[in-house]
């Protein structure tokens, strides 16, 4: 009897498990499902809505055009008005390339992919961040300095490919046609200007590896990294449609700049009337010679055909970092203090010695975080526990938390 009861015991159709073992038991008109499969099946279903709808929601008329990214951008990056330009109209074409129409009377349109140059501080990651947030095609960030050779310890350039793969929940088609964001590009420049007698596993080999992902062609990507897990199947992702844009601060190439412009003035055959040379930001004359000699071997350079830059910071650009983005520095600690109860401002003559001193050590923008925290940790330490509702920096104590904190420390190497 005890067999029978439980053979006629109502079972869910997908686990298998009894009426007692679940939550509750959904009665169809020939069977059941649980409540932990039906929620399985729920999540099932919003992934693959999600997918489908990731791969249909390119519509040429309703893509952001070259000014609504430019727009977008404005709100979060200060100035590097050229940069903004040459990266709106990149990621608008690399929307257009994906919507071409296969037919073999059209033009081929290919990728132009971007080298953005600017000392440290200046936004180039920002930049990249902020566009990430505007598009409708996987978008991932790695870093170049972990990148060796195959063989050496280190990560190997496939691995690039992989991170993109997992931004797009290895869908292998939406992969194909992302954006990456190689940062720190300056970091694999071979070690002189002549190609090296020794092998170079993390400069000019990482470069020559580089080749084949920026041009475009069936790389074979180990889905979880590849010297970690040796036996596992590789996945072929095509790197035709996939849009690279590398950042570098390619510290010290103004003297290649500069010796390069120097060199059309010298001798009997110079020009008498020259252009008049802004020697205070000399990167705006960079040339694609100029990361030549700096490093990157010519195959690289040529596979990377906009070359734009990113101007040096002045003191109106950093005080306008300070307060005005959305995700201002400022605003960032005023919704921290906000959570705890407190109201939180500052006087306006406390925003020009932030500057001040981001200025006097040269941090950039990134060293005005720095600063502020610099200033307002102690602050942050206590308010907390007390039963404070509201709290001004003055100017006097943001000086004299300044006098607390070893400035040696905040100064860039």
């Amino acid at each position: 009897m005890e067999d029978k009861s439980v053979k006629n015991k109502q079972r869910c159709s997908f686990c298998g498990r009894t009426e007692a073992e679940v939550g509750f038991l959904i009665t169809g008109l020939n069977a059941c499902i649980c409540d932990s499969c039906a929620e399985q099946a729920h999540e099932i279903i919003e992934e693959a809505m999600r997918q489908k709808k990731k791969t249909a929601d390119l519509n040429l008329d309703e893509l952001p055009k070259p000014r609504d990214i430019k727009a977008f951008l404005d709100q979060y990056v200060i100035g590097q008005d050229d940069a903004k330009r040459y990266l709106s109209v990149a990621v608008y074409n690399h929307y257009k390339r994906l919507l071409q129409p296969a037919s073999p009377d059209d033009v081929e349109i290919e990728k132009s992919n971007i080298i953005m140059v600017g000392s440290t501080g200046t936004g180039k990651t920002l930049l990249a961040r902020t566009i990430a947030k505007l598009l409708h095609v996987p978008f991932t960030i790695v870093d170049a300095t972990v990148l060796t050779e195959a063989g050496y310890v280190g990560e190997d350039i496939e691995s690039i490919l992989t991170r993109l793969l997992q931004v797009a929940d290895y869908n292998v088609a939406d992969a194909e046609r992302g954006i990456v964001f190689i940062d720190e590009i300056d970091k694999i420049a071979r070690k002189g200007d002549n190609p090296s007698i020794t092998r170079d596993v993390s400069g000019e080999g990482v470069q020559q590896g580089l080749l084949k992902l920026l041009e475009g062609s069936v790389v074979n990507v180990p889905p979880q990294g590849g010297r970690k897990h040796p036996e596992q199947k590789m996945i072929p992702v095509n790197t035709k449609n996939i849009l690279f844009i590398c950042g570098g601060a390619f510290d010290g190439i103004e003297r290649k700049i500069a010796q390069r412009l120097n060199a059309n003035v010298v001798g009997y055959g110079a020009v008498k009337e020259t252009v008049k040379i802004d020697r205070s930001n000399l990167m705006q004359y960079i040339a694609p010679q100029d990361l030549k000699a700096f490093g990157l071997i010519p195959e690289i350079i040529g596979r990377l055909p906009i070359l734009t830059y990113l101007n040096p910071l002045d003191r109106a650009a950093l005080r306008r970092i300070l307060t005005e983005p959305k995700n201002s520095i400022i605003k960032q600690y005023v919704k921290l203090f906000e959570m705890d109860g407190v109201k939180l401002t500052f006087q306006p003559e406390v925003f020009e010695y932030i500057v001040d001193k981001a200025i006097e050590y040269k941090l950039g923008a990134r060293g005005l975080r720095s600063i502020v925290e610099a200033i307002m940790i102690d602050t942050m330490f206590e308010l907390p526990s007390s039963e404070t509702k509201s709290f001004t920096v003055t100017l006097d104590f943001a000086k004299k938390q300044m006098e607390k904190v070893n400035f040696s420390r905040l100064q860039l190497a």
